[in-house]
């Protein structure tokens, strides 16, 4: 049985859902799951779709020339089509905090997250016996104002030869440059405290815990030009109390990064995001 999943987003008009499971209908295929959403201000519409074909031999490729011409070409769609069997690549950037990195790889490694992992780049060295536990290839990639441009291109050509389908930063504390952002659009995933803008700089638990705040938060999203403002894949946030320390603010932060970030990573893999705009829909 092969199990495919389709991503639709065009101009809000009557007869989207019909055509689709129609389309689906006439190739033999079976529903799984349906669920869609429209924006009404922008009248747009989204949809996502799974559905199973007992023919085992359709492929990728001819599911979508069929739906482009028979459904997509007609609504003027932007779509996407998944075959469920397909591992994506996920190349692991960190610099020194390993929290979310030990979560990511245990959780790999646990089967949790359907995907493969061809390496680990770090601009530090710090964290290569993890890597290494996890028999993980890690590239050191230092980073300096003398050796940024080349740094660049040790990324996209690491990225290129592992033919790389999408980046996390696990605590990843280098600004991403806009070649690499180009060459992956929606595709690289960051996580940072909520606290930006108002608790910026190297110690926002510190900053937090001064100004005797009530929760602390965390949020994934995609990497955009703008620092920390790409659309957001997952938010969470804890309460707090005056009780607490700043070494307790810091632990409940890292424990929340790991789960929003390992959310987003679970999002993204099972293709429930869609980006429009500088904004998601992220179906359940």
């Amino acid at each position: 049985m092969k199990k495919f999943t389709i991503l639709i987003n065009c101009k809000d008009q009557s007869g989207i859902i019909a055509a689709t499971t129609s389309f689906i209908f006439k190739q033999e295929g079976n529903i799984t799951y349906v669920d869609q959403h429209v924006d009404h201000e922008q009248e747009v519409f989204f949809m996502r779709l799974e559905c199973t074909f007992e023919n085992n031999s359709i492929t990728t490729n001819e599911l979508k020339q069929l739906f482009d011409v028979s459904v997509a070409q007609i609504f003027a769609m932007d779509w996407t089509i998944f075959d469920a069997e397909f591992l994506p690549k996920m190349a692991i950037f960190v610099s020194k905090y390993d929290h979310c990195l030990y979560d990511i790889l245990g959780r790999f490694k646990s089967g949790e997250l359907n995907i493969e992992i061809p390496f680990i780049a770090s601009n530090h060295t710090d964290l290569k016996p993890i890597a290494d536990s996890f028999e993980i290839p890690f590239f050191h990639i230092p980073i300096t104002p003398d050796t940024r441009a080349d740094s660049e291109l040790q990324h996209l050509k690491l990225l290129k030869e592992y033919r790389v389908d999408f980046i996390v930063l696990a605590r990843y504390m280098q600004i991403i440059p806009q070649r690499l952002i180009d060459a992956y659009p929606s595709k690289i995933i960051n996580i940072h405290h909520s606290f930006l803008p108002a608790f910026v700089g190297a110690k926002p638990y510190h900053s937090a815990f001064k100004r005797g705040v009530k929760i602390i938060g965390a949020t994934s999203h995609y990497v955009t030009t703008e620092l920390d403002a790409g659309p957001i894949i997952e938010q969470d946030v804890v309460h707090v109390s005056h009780t607490h320390t700043i070494k307790d603010l810091i632990n409940k932060g890292r424990d929340l990064e790991k789960i929003v970030l390992s959310t987003a990573i679970k999002h993204h893999i099972n293709q429930k995001v869609m980006v429009y705009g500088n904004k998601t829909v992220v179906f359940s």
